[in-house]
């Protein structure tokens, strides 16, 4: 189906209704994944596959070329948010023991989507590395939003939380070394050490300056206004990004670092909160552009270099083995560690979801990788993370649920003493009063927002400028 688009349109109204029409229908989409309880990740990816060349083909090529710097600037809001959870009093809580379970997990997934497309598909072998170390990654927007939506806390959050960050380094870490060799392959040059270590000495020099940019950010914001502090932060992203893209190097670990140190040093979470609600936009247009550039027809290709199996098989055990890897990795670290039985059990079910930075990482592969591979290569990830983003929220809840970090009965949110001290057991009504005492007790303490705080003067110099009026005016009566 071919309707009439946009493309006659003079270049600035053709960008401008572009971009509007992206989000408008983005945000209409999440209307109806709402309704069956599915996350906007998935909303922005069917949109942006409806609104596509190979259905309404509305959005011209030209806009989507235009915006090829958007991987770059989304995947630089979604580390940031997650430096928030490298709070090093919280790592030192479950210190080796989530260093350990995450290699393992990590490593497993990767590990076991290359053997089946290399070893049991015949797929080519950059193809194959690049897309086994994609695995590795996990989608931490799913997992941060099921675990607000739940309330869920405890040590089983605490330990999912920083598996899923620490999950993301070593899934940019295994790109960084495995897009390397994979173009080592393409031009038929030998794979040596160097090209192995010249990627980790690239991110470990991105880590290092990520974190004095995180020092410069926190000296810049200190005592700003509101709008200062989130022009300031974003100048520094995008700089920080610019660079990184200079060098054609990812930004993730980087912007990663930055918001590690930012919130070590501040002890601030404002500001993360600040580009939470300013990020939703940047994140729709990035997935919707996603969905654009998926090709279904690359689906059911069966000829290629990437194999002789239909892309649609290829994907569908990517998706299977992947979850497999995941779920051994996690138990098999945990036990190891001598975790308790819950982060055993359940770990893995948390770490399905995998949406933002495999994305983000895929549209960098394929700049990288070009041609056909690049493309089948950024099919793969796309349709995958759709049905990861069916799927991955609810396992991560019933993970949750399972392992005690979130309950839906009182009883179980505020646990008092049903007995007083002689033993006599107190009545239902007494048990309740304390049980929603104790709900109280447990509320954080309001912070006063910086709106408040100039509300409040004014109204305390309104107050001290109005009496001396008033005894003017009934002093001359």
């Amino acid at each position: 189906m071919n309707i009439p688009n946009i493309e006659n349109l003079p270049p600035v109204a053709m960008a401008i209704i572009s971009l509007s029409t992206m989000l408008f229908l983005g945000f209409l989409a999440t209307g109806i994944t709402k309704m069956v309880r599915l996350p906007n990740v998935t909303a922005y990816i069917l949109t942006g596959i409806i609104i596509g060349p190979f259905c309404l083909n509305i959005i011209p090529k030209s806009i989507v070329e235009g915006m090829e710097f958007l991987p770059d600037i989304a995947l630089a809001f979604i580390a940031f948010s997650t430096g928030e959870f490298f709070k090093f009093e919280k790592l030192k809580e479950n210190g080796l023991s989530v260093v350990i379970i995450t290699i393992t997990e990590a490593i497993l997934a990767s590990l076991l989507v290359f053997a089946v497309m290399y070893f049991g598909l015949s797929m080519n072998f950059s193809f194959s590395i690049v897309l086994a170390a994609l695995a590795a990654a996990t989608a931490p927007a799913s997992t941060i939003m099921t675990i607000r939506q739940t309330g869920a806390k405890g040590e089983f959050v605490n330990t999912l939380l920083q598996v899923v960050a620490l999950d993301d380094i070593v899934g940019i870490l295994a790109y960084s070394i495995s897009i390397s060799l994979a173009i080592a392959s393409f031009s038929g040059s030998s794979i040596s050490l160097k090209r192995i270590f010249i990627p980790i000495a690239e991110n470990i020099g991105v880590l290092i300056l990520g974190a004095i940019f995180g020092w410069i950010l926190n000296r810049l914001i200190k005592g700003r206004s509101k709008d200062n502090r989130l022009i300031i932060s974003i100048a520094t992203m995008f700089a920080f990004c610019g660079i990184c893209a200079l060098f054609d190097i990812s930004p993730l670990l980087g912007c990663m670092s930055m918001g590690t140190i930012y919130i070590n040093i501040s002890e601030d979470d404002r500001l993360f909160k600040q580009l939470n609600y300013f990020s939703p936009p940047i994140l729709l247009l990035f997935f919707v552009r996603s969905g654009i550039s998926f090709d279904l027809s690359v689906l059911f290709d069966s000829g290629g270099k990437a194999g002789k199996y239909p892309l649609l098989f290829v994907a569908f055990l990517y998706f299977s083995v992947r979850i497999v890897g995941k779920y051994l990795g996690a138990y098999i670290g945990a036990a190891v560690t001598k975790r308790s039985g819950s982060i055993r059990k359940f770990l893995g079910f948390a770490l399905v979801p995998q949406a933002g930075v495999a994305i983000g990482l895929a549209a960098l592969g394929a700049r990288t990788l070009k041609g056909e591979n690049g493309n089948i290569l950024q099919t793969i990830i796309l349709a995958t993370s759709v049905m990861y983003e069916i799927i991955g929220p609810a396992c991560a809840k019933a993970a949750l649920y399972f392992s005690k970090s979130y309950s839906d009965k009182i009883e179980d949110i505020a646990v008092v003493e049903e007995a007083d001290i002689s033993g006599k057991r107190k009545s239902d009504v007494d048990i309740l009063i304390e049980r929603i005492q104790k709900i109280q007790q447990e509320i954080p303490d309001h912070e006063e927002s910086e709106e408040e705080r100039e509300f409040t003067k004014a109204a305390e110099e309104y107050d001290a400028y109005i009496p001396p009026i008033r005894r003017r005016f009934f002093g001359r009566r």
